[in-house]
């Protein structure tokens, strides 16, 4: 599913150049549940930029689904992501005075989706909001708040759901069911990466992509995740 090969992304600061990431490979199969684990500053950020189609590395390669994306351009890039990649924010990113419905419902409208309506509510019944739908985001909780923000990354059925740091502004129970429910949508076939500073996020996970200074620390393979029994 996904194979990154000598990755390196370059940043200028006045006079002093960044190198968020410095020769890193990972490779991910598909339908793993992976964290991408590192401090602030590690480059985890970048490389979650790059794996889901949000930016270019300036070098190395970079293939998603067999597809050599490295080199796309700005509209090919988000073209591949909007068939491969669902996001999901720290911040949750919900229009505030649409309805959960209508936020679910957005992308699929974007993408030129039949059946919008019926695809979001399926959608939003998955992740257990199917009593909530007309609510707007300042009526629900944090927790129905990521919710909804799951919902609608699902909303075109990618086959990857990326997420940012994803129970950051939860409190730790409903952190806890976030990724209980995560770990449902990994079982039903979904390739899930979480980026994350919090080792506790990361023990949910199959395995860990762990990232300092640019660079890959450590990082077993996805056939030794599966000979350890992983977390998921």
């Amino acid at each position: 599913m996904i194979r990154a090969e000598h990755l390196r992304k370059f940043y200028e600061l006045g006079e002093t150049t960044v190198h968020a990431l410095d020769d890193v490979s990972v490779r991910i199969a598909a339908g793993e549940m992976v964290a991408i684990r590192g401090p602030s500053g590690s480059g985890k950020s970048t490389l979650m930029n790059i794996l889901g189609c949000l930016d270019r590395p300036d070098a190395g390669t970079y293939e998603l689904a067999g597809e050599d994306v490295s080199t796309l351009d700005v509209d090919e890039l988000a073209e591949v992501r909007n068939r491969h990649v669902g996001f999901i924010f720290q911040t949750f990113n919900l229009l505030p005075r649409l309805t959960a419905l209508e936020n679910v419902e957005l992308p699929i409208q974007y993408a030129g989706g039949y059946r919008a309506r019926q695809r979001a509510r399926q959608s939003l019944e998955l992740v257990g909001l199917g009593d909530r739908m007309r609510h707007q985001p300042n009526q629900l909780s944090g927790g129905q708040r990521q919710r909804v923000a799951i919902a609608r990354a699902m909303a075109n059925d990618p086959g990857i759901l990326l997420a940012d740091e994803p129970t950051g502004n939860l409190d730790s129970r409903t952190g806890e069911e976030v990724l209980q429910l995560f770990k449902s949508l990994h079982c039903q076939g979904r390739t899930v990466i979480i980026v994350t500073h919090d080792s506790a996020v990361s023990r949910h996970c199959q395995r860990e992509i762990y990232l300092r200074d640019g660079q890959v620390v450590a990082a077993p393979s996805p056939e030794a995740a599966v000979l350890m029994g992983g977390g998921a």
